[in-house]
């Protein structure tokens, strides 16, 4: 049998290639669809925030609402300044993030580069299982557990402060940095190591010098994804920080956060279409425009640190 027959043998016919070609588009179709889940969802979100907050600017000015620093919506004197939960919100993320920022990238530089195969295989899955822990057991931490142990070196710490809550946001979202700072690593290529190796680098300045450097992309993403974890946790916050709005930089002061507010006025029995009540949108809007900021500038340093390099 000649070439000529065997190939014209497995061709297929016209209406298996047009089969295959609607197929094709029905797949491709699906993954455009499941791609844009998340842009309608984004948008979605958005439109609401907008569309409920509308009614309240309408009531109270942007001017007071951004300089204001009372923030008593509940009372019969009602004041909406949003610096009071601007200032929780922030005070608790940066305590977070001095915790979970190190440790997370110190953590995964060890998991990467210095842990044998054995070991990095029970840490990864235990520290993984350690995100998947309820938030609200770990607002309980802070409150029983980590409050009274910080009360033995600060006898004035009140039961309810931003100090432990940041402590306790901080350890929770150790896992989400180091896992994928630490995926980030384990994707440089070798020959980048191979490379430092030879020129007489030690592991640590491999570590430090090459790896970091090459997988920077990830790591910030990583940060990114801390920060926005901080940023938006309730249930810590709400159980050990307090629920008291309080226009405060101490970490070891009780405040409010944004979050805790919308937690608070959601579980309570204020009409809908009440000032009190649509000032939970007008916080929501506020925090989704922090968060974004937040990636924002999370993405120039990723630029400008991946143009250094």
């Amino acid at each position: 049998m000649s070439t000529a027959a065997t190939i014209s043998t497995f061709r297929p016919s016209p209406t298996a290639l047009r089969l295959r070609k609607v197929r094709d588009r029905i797949i491709e179709s699906g993954l455009l669809v499941a791609a844009l889940v998340a842009v309608f969802t984004t948008v979605a979100i958005v439109v609401v925030l907008v569309y409920e907050s509308i009614p309240f600017f309408k009531a109270v000015p942007i001017k007071d609402f951004l300089t204001d620093t009372m923030w008593t919506p509940l009372f019969a004197e009602a004041r909406y300044g949003i610096l009071p939960l601007v200032a929780g919100t922030l005070v608790t993320t940066m305590v977070a993030l001095a915790v979970a920022i190190p440790a997370g990238t110190i953590i995964a530089i060890y998991l990467s580069e210095f842990a044998p195969f054995k070991l990095r295989e029970t840490i990864k899955p235990c520290l993984e299982l350690l995100g998947a822990v309820p938030t609200v057991v770990y607002g309980y931490f802070a409150l029983m557990m980590v409050t009274p142990f910080l009360q033995k070196f600060m006898p004035d710490l009140p039961g309810f402060n931003m100090l432990s809550a940041g402590l306790v946001i901080g350890i929770m979202i150790i896992p989400y940095v180091a896992s994928v700072s630490e995926d980030a690593m384990r994707a440089v290529p070798n020959y980048m190591r191979e490379g430092s190796y030879a020129m007489g680098a030690t592991r640590f300045q491999t570590a430090t010098r090459v790896v970091v450097p090459g997988a920077i992309s990830g790591i910030a993403a990583a940060y990114i994804l801390g920060i926005s974890r901080a940023v938006g946790e309730t249930m810590v916050v709400a159980v050990a920080a307090g629920l008291q709005p309080n226009l405060t930089w101490n970490p070891t002061e009780s405040a409010a956060t944004i979050t805790a507010f919308i937690v608070q006025v959601s579980l309570g029995d204020l009409p809908h279409d009440s000032i009190g009540y649509q000032s939970i949108f007008a916080a929501g809007l506020v925090l989704m425009l922090m968060t974004l900021v937040f990636n924002i500038a999370g993405f120039a340093l990723t630029r400008k640190f991946r143009e250094a390099y």
